[in-house]
């Protein structure tokens, strides 16, 4: 995943433990600020939906803002394929922004969709869901950064929740879905 810009730097293979040069977020910190805004979003507009629908915009535009920094942090390369995409967001972007690591699996024929499963999340830290919010998918910030940040590299996604430990499941799982993938336009032609 490269925007094709800027030099080309050594592939950093997904699953390699360590991402050079990365400045570590105060990970409790944010999740005490994220609970929050989650709170905050709640009182704001009443209903669990509107809600879900108001934290992946949020993260959406997190998302578009976020990759020019793993890029540029990563030195990860232009990803040949999407199955490829989803073990770099899996192994190197969960890592780099919460610390944890995600599995690939559950591929279909086409390869064009998978789910990531976590096994931590740092981000439902001290949380409990009350009842009167077990239709909010409390992570789905998540959703929309991968959605807005694999938009900026000509992938479209769909990205949803699919289990989640905070509504009594057994792990944190994610369906990711490329929906198309963008040629790569580019605003001059070489002759002009």
């Amino acid at each position: 995943m490269a925007t094709g810009f800027g030099r080309m730097a050594p592939l950093l293979r997904p699953g390699d433990t360590s991402v050079p040069n990365v400045e570590k977020v105060n990970a409790e910190l944010f999740t005490l600020t994220y609970g929050a805004i989650v709170r905050q979003l709640l009182t704001d507009f009443e209903e669990v939906d509107e809600v879900n629908k108001q934290l992946d915009l949020m993260g959406y535009h997190i998302g578009i803002r976020l990759i020019d920094d793993f890029l540029s942090k990563s030195n990860v390369t232009r990803c040949s394929e999407f199955k490829e995409t989803a073990e770099v967001i899996a192994k190197v972007g969960f890592k780099m922004f919460l610390g944890v690591t995600a599995t690939v699996a559950n591929w279909d024929a086409e390869g064009t969709e998978c789910s990531l499963t976590l096994d931590d999340n740092p981000l439902v830290d001290f949380v409990e869901l009350p009842e009167t919010c077990q239709g909010l998918h409390y992570c789905n910030v998540l959703c929309g950064v991968i959605r807005g940040a694999l938009e900026m590299v000509n992938m479209r996604t769909e990205v949803r929740w699919v289990r989640d430990v905070l509504r009594g499941d057994d792990a944190y799982e994610m369906r990711l879905k490329l929906l198309k993938q963008v040629a790569e336009e580019y605003p001059y032609k070489d002759d002009e």
